[in-house]
């Protein structure tokens, strides 16, 4: 293969080449996770609350593999501007060792801790066994989860997003097919209801594993970075990966922890509020990957401009970005505010369930436009490469999350409507913090 320029420019034309494949790949695994729900809520409202808080429970780890993601991304990125291709298959090595660590604590954590959390935390007994039976059957996804996450990480970092599609669609294919083959006892396969949703899930990020690395090497790609030339233990890049990704791994999982912490409060308002806000939880799901896309993109783009040397083109690129990702969040914001009904339908529930939910839809949406400029400029953060500041800036702005949360729903018990609004808190903090630093100037000479 003929050794190509990583180095990117910041077009619109750029920024769109990259964001589109990032966005379809984020999307997919949104719409196998709303699959489940939808199946799921054919077996009662009680199995659709009960899968947001495992939603929101393996969401958790893959948010810390997501950090590690990012962390991993930002370092391939600037080896990418900088044109030092061989320090990038170095990296990505070093990066799924690391992943696979963690995925055994993960797995751990759920069969020894997560039981006794759950068993103090959730007031229905139906539910509590429901939930912890689930868990240990859909944790073991995880390892395939992390790897299918790394193939992110070197993909965007090195401009060629688009091989992310392939791995996708497969993972979707086999999802919505053991979905409803394992839930429902179709194709032959055995009636497994709730737990066949976690078993569907594990088979399809197998799949998308498999697939994404077949097309990596069909396409070459592992022999331009020899990616798997060696996966021995390499002090110097793990110890960098770790740097740059620890605070990442903390900020997301911090983040998702109090999402969590968010659902338990919920779920003791009753089955019925627990359900909405899952479908809540479905809205950020499915139109997120856009914003979360351009955010990706923003990482990427950032650190690679700063390894050309030009930090002076970094504010321009994040106004661009978030021209097209706040444009496209208004959008969607539109069209769920004029249409939350028919939506909030394909959940299979009574018209009482469409009508309280309808509130909650309109607060969600606003919330997603704040979130198209907050994501933007947090990643952006990530891209100069001082991931601790991340931390920070998650740090005061899950604080005051969580105190808004637990007084709002455990102490006044205010409808989940006002509970909701802390979407609201959650991006506005994000973006004075994160902007308030880019406009410092204070990352400017850093390396790593």
């Amino acid at each position: 293969m003929n050794q190509q320029d990583l180095r990117l420019n910041i077009s619109n034309k750029q920024i769109l080449r990259l964001a589109l494949p990032i966005s379809f790949a984020l999307l997919v695994p949104q719409i196998n996770f709303i699959t489940n729900n939808i199946f799921l809520s054919r077996l009662g409202v009680k199995e659709l609350g009960a899968a947001g808080i495992t939603g929101v429970y393996y969401l958790i780890f893959a948010g810390i593999g997501f950090g590690l993601n990012n962390g991993l991304q930002a370092l391939i990125s600037r080896r990418a501007g900088e044109n030092r291709p061989a320090e990038i298959g170095k990296l990505f090595g070093q990066g799924v060792r690391i992943s696979l660590a963690i995925a055994v604590f993960g797995i751990l954590l759920t069969y020894l801790v997560a039981p006794a959390i759950y068993s103090s935390t959730i007031e229905d007994d139906e539910t509590k066994k429901m939930v912890i039976h689930f868990l240990k059957i859909r944790i073991w996804g995880l390892p395939f989860l992390y790897i299918y996450q790394m193939r992110n990480a070197l993909l965007v970092g090195t401009n060629q997003s688009k091989y992310l599609v392939g791995g996708t669609i497969a993972e979707t294919v086999a999802n919505i097919f053991f979905d409803y083959g394992l839930i429902y006892g179709e194709f032959g396969l055995p009636r497994l209801g709730f737990d066949g949703a976690a078993i569907a899930s594990i088979i399809a990020e197998a799949t998308g594993m498999f697939v994404v690395f077949a097309v990596i090497h069909y396409k070459g790609i592992s022999k331009q970075f020899a990616l798997f030339k060696s996966f021995k233990f390499e002090r110097s890049n793990s110890r960098l990966i770790l740097i740059q990704s620890s605070p990442l791994i903390f900020q997301h999982a911090i983040s998702l922890i109090s999402w969590e912490f968010f659902y338990i409060l919920i779920e003791h308002h009753g089955a019925k509020d627990l359900a909405i806000s899952n479908t809540m939880r479905n809205i950020f799901g499915f139109f997120g990957p856009f914003v979360w896309a351009f955010a990706a993109t923003t990482n990427t783009m950032v650190s690679n401009i700063i390894g050309q040397g030009k930090p002076e083109q970094v504010i321009i690129l994040i106004r661009k970005v978030v021209r097209l990702s706040t444009g496209s969040a208004i959008v969607v914001g539109l069209l769920l505010n004029m249409y939350p009904s028919l939506f909030l339908s394909i959940y299979g529930q009574q018209p009482d369930f469409i009508e309280s939910a309808i509130p909650v839809v309109r607060v969600v949406s606003s919330a997603l436009v704040l979130m198209s400029f907050s994501a933007i400029w947090l990643n952006a953060v990530t891209g100069t490469g001082n991931s601790k500041v991340n931390l920070l800036i998650e740090f005061i702005t899950i604080t005051a999350y969580c105190i808004y949360v637990y007084v709002v729903l455990e102490k006044f018990h205010l409808s989940i409507v006002v509970g909701w609004m802390s979407e609201w808190l959650y991006w506005t903090f994000i973006f004075l913090l994160s902007y308030s630093y880019i406009k410092s100037g204070k990352w400017k000479g850093r390396r790593i």
